[in-house]
Formats: C-alpha cells, sequence, structure tokens
C-alpha cells in the first residue's frame, strides 16, 4: 500500500465519512473551491491505486473505499513510529507528552486501555 498524497489523503476522509459518493458530493464536503475534473482525477488515481472502486450509473461513477480507514491509519502510525521514533511507540508517545500534545488524563485513559487488554 502506497502513501497517498495529501490531497488523495483529504478525498479519502470524505469517502470513509460517506462511505460512497459521486465526484460531486465530494466536492461538496471538500474545504475552498476544487474544480470539478481536478477531484475527478483524483479519485481516478485513487482508483488505479486500489484505494476505490465505483458503481456505474450510466456515465456516472459513485465511488466507495476499498481500503479501511483504520487499515490506512495503521500502515503509516507503524511507517511514523519506524522512521521518526525508532520503532518505539513510547519514544512517540513521550514526545507527544513533551509537545504538550497529549494530556496527563488522556495518558492514564490510554494505561487503562492498555491494563484492561491484559
Amino acid at each position: 500500500m502506497e502513501k497517498l498524497t495529501n490531497k488523495e489523503e483529504e478525498v479519502m476522509q470524505v469517502l470513509w465519512e460517506l462511505e460512497k459518493a459521486f465526484v460531486k458530493e465530494i466536492i461538496e464536503k471538500l474545504p475552498g473551491g476544487n474544480h470539478y475534473n481536478t477531484i475527478s482525477t483524483i479519485v481516478r488515481n485513487l482508483e488505479e491505486k486500489g484505494f476505490v472502486a465505483y458503481h456505474a450509473f450510466g456515465k456516472t461513477h459513485q465511488y466507495y473505499p476499498l481500503v479501511s480507514k483504520t487499515t490506512y491509519a495503521k500502515k503509516f502510525m507503524n511507517l511514523a513510529s519506524q522512521r521518526y521514533f525508532n520503532n518505539s511507540y513510547k519514544s512517540m508517545v513521550s514526545f507527544f507528552a513533551k509537545e504538550e500534545k497529549i494530556s496527563a488524563e488522556e495518558l492514564r485513559e490510554i494505561l487503562e486501555i492498555i491494563e484492561k487488554k491484559n
């Protein structure tokens, strides 16, 4: 599975939310002014990469995700952990704590989740 561009990820976020959509519906959910042909090209690229498929309704296509948000997130969180934190989730969580991106309460909640799994 390859890494998506920022714009491809943005389109996938919409498809994950809507579960299926026509290009016009994707455009309505995206911020800013997006041209139909641009988004249509991005969706076709996502299809070529194996991230989406479609149902044809005449000349119109309704797209839906083939890759779940969870599957994509797992793949690239693992990659981020490897690249930036020497494959250490402890280092990654410590980084966010030091940057004040995660609170003590959130860390306690994470610890609770971990303890429930054991």
